[in-house]
């Protein structure tokens, strides 16, 4: 093997293993430039492609779920265990590399599980109540909160003339997709912006948290997967869901979204991950909004609870925006 091959092996196996910020040593683009490992693309656009299946498919399967087994408390508490039990066999079997739990490490990251919670559950709540594009319409808002706090908070430099325009753009068929809505629910809204706050908050702080603390990937998925199932194990009784619970048909048109959510939900904590240590908060979020162009179509074709046309116009004005955004590079 010769060096330059033997370098792109070593790379790509220290990020995997969360031990290398390939941002920060080689200041690759989101475009996969740097060392070709597969395909012609780097790391960087290997860890891209990893994220975007898991991310389109996984609002889609999510909302099958929740619309045959409506219990999202219950459904939230079997992914986390369910990714959780995965890291920990892995672990145990070799397969894997996570850290026992440290408590220095584990004071800094209650403060993740508290924003993973609060944006995890505020998503379902707002999949129970809305149509998805409203969804991914108003997640195509945030770039534009997130570049200042990148800015602020992350060391960024502020995002160029051009790219200022593409968040505008995104903000605009934001707004103009909410005039158009075909679903309009006001507590759908509420959740919307309850959502959107606690995402600012974990996009930055977990953002920070790949900075400055160093631990392999898999143990921030089986720390953030672990930690957020206890406080919602305790809160299930009194949800009332075990009455929900109760009455439901075990049907494979049950089980099988239920499943598939599960082991969605370890393939997208990992890719989560890997791409938050690769760049920034920002181009993180709008990478996220780019690849649920996949999610519309896959909803358009499957699902009857879509969005007007004009309405899917303006969705295409967002993510079509976003392709325009160029990362603002590190402060000196």
């Amino acid at each position: 093997m010769g060096d330059r091959e033997r370098g792109s092996a070593e790379e790509k196996t220290a990020l995997l293993a969360g031990t290398k910020d390939v941002e920060a040593s080689s200041q690759t683009s989101a475009t996969g430039a740097g060392k070709p490992i597969a395909f012609g693309l780097g790391v960087t656009g290997l860890v891209i492609i990893y994220y975007a299946l898991c991310s389109s498919t996984m609002l889609v399967i999510n909302k099958v779920a929740i619309y045959n087994l409506p219990c999202p408390i219950f459904l939230l508490c079997v992914q986390l265990f369910s990714s959780a039990l995965v890291v920990w066999v892995g672990n145990k079997a070799g397969a894997v590399q996570a850290d026992s739990i440290d408590w220095p490490k584990l004071k800094k990251f209650i403060w993740v599980v508290l924003g993973f919670l609060g944006t995890i559950f505020a998503n379902i709540k707002v999949l129970q109540h809305a149509n998805v594009e409203t969804f991914i319409t108003f997640r195509s808002s945030t770039p534009l909160v997130l570049s200042l706090c990148d800015y602020l908070f992350l060391g960024r430099a502020l995002p160029s003339a051009r790219s200022w325009a593409s968040l505008l753009v995104l903000l605009g068929g934001s707004v103009g997709y909410v005039m158009v809505d075909s679903d309009f629910h006001v507590d759908a809204y509420y959740w919307l912006m309850l959502w959107y706050v606690f995402f600012t908050f974990d996009t930055v702080y977990v953002k920070h948290m790949c900075d400055t603390v160093k631990m392999t990937n898999w143990s921030r998925v089986y720390y953030t997967n672990a930690l957020a199932l206890v406080p919602l194990l305790c809160a299930l009784p009194m949800t009332g869901e075990h009455l929900k619970l109760a009455a439901i048909d075990w049907t494979p048109a049950v089980l099988m979204p239920l499943v598939l959510s599960c082991l969605m939900g370890v393939c997208m904590s990992h890719s989560a991950y890997l791409l938050r240590d690769t760049v920034s908060a920002t181009l993180f979020t709008i990478v996220g909004i780019l690849c649920k162009i996949i999610t519309v179509v896959i909803n358009v074709l499957i699902w009857d609870k879509h969005a007007t046309p004009t309405g899917i116009a303006f969705l295409l004005v967002c993510v079509l925006a976003g392709t325009f955004y160029e990362q603002s590079p590190r402060r000196t």
